[in-house]
């Protein structure tokens, strides 16, 4: 029976960094909304020794604890697993629940390898994600146009609307390259697309954004200013929508969605194609 008042203490186990383990993980708890989690990240468990300190470090939470530790594992290694396993928590190992059946499926063993899903394993892949990452840093929020020909997608909306966030992740986590534009109220009166975005017409995306969320967001960064008011942004929310959809610019309201989300939903309308990740 689950003490709904004490938060269960959760381990992310891993021989690399761990972010694999926590995005299964998290993907998983977030249907037990009702219960409350303690997060324990232990990245880097690639000897002996820091496995029996990550144990020791489980079981010491499992005795201070009301409730038994769970424990998402993606170690690789047999022995590590082995030391993990003996613990006192619930183990959820994602080697056993997924390589072994598709070593089966496919007929062929697993190269047991550590760190190949977040590591160097494809330097080729690799080099171009990194690119990516600095192809969003040197074009964002417009203050480098001139390589917006080599954009996949350019970001266009007014300021904080999660253009920079949403590059960033397109980047990261897609290895495309993502340039941002912010409109400003000039740019939204003036009859039309900016000069420097119309030869890009066919690679803008546009980011919609409730007012009162604008306002929430931006009272964050500049509390009690006119950029943080609510007639400001009304103002731009309503000018944004009318221009996307005057150019006909594909567009998605960022209002309560994640980045995750959006960067999804942009690949998807834009039919983009993304770059292989093996």
């Amino acid at each position: 029976m689950t003490d709904k008042t004490t938060p269960r203490p959760v381990f992310f186990v891993s021989d690399r960094t761990g972010i694999t383990a926590e995005n299964l993980g998290h993907a998983l708890l977030t249907q037990f909304s009702s219960i409350s989690f303690e997060q324990h990240s232990l990245p880097f468990i690639d000897s002996d020794k820091k496995a029996q300190l990550a144990a020791r470090t489980i079981n010491k939470i499992a005795q201070t604890s009301q409730q038994q530790p769970l424990v998402f594992s993606t170690l690789i290694d047999d022995s590590y697993r082995k030391i993990i396993t003996h613990t006192q928590a619930h183990i959820i190992d994602f080697f056993d629940t997924f390589i072994k059946p598709l070593e089966i499926e496919l007929s062929t063993p697993s190269s047991h390898a550590q760190g190949l899903s977040h590591g160097i394993s494809n330097e080729v892949v690799y080099m171009s994600r990194m690119d990516a990452i600095n192809f969003a840093l040197k074009n964002d929020d417009g203050t480098n146009t001139k390589e917006y020909k080599d954009a996949d997608v350019i970001l266009v909306g007014v300021s904080r609307s999660g253009k920079t966030p949403t590059c960033l992740y397109l980047a990261m986590q897609f290895g495309l390259r993502a340039a941002n534009y912010p409109l400003t109220e000039s740019d939204m009166t003036g009859g039309g697309l900016p000069k420097i975005l119309q030869p890009y017409r066919n690679r803008l995306f546009g980011l919609t954004i409730n007012a009162e969320r604008l306002r929430m967001i931006r009272e964050i960064r500049r509390q009690n200013s006119e950029y943080a008011s609510m007639a400001q942004c009304q103002k731009e929310t309503r000018l944004i929508n009318s221009l996307l959809q005057q150019e006909n610019i594909p567009h998605i309201n960022s209002s309560h969605i994640s980045v995750e989300e959006i960067a999804t939903s942009i690949i998807q309308l834009m039919k983009i194609n993304r770059p292989p990740i093996f």
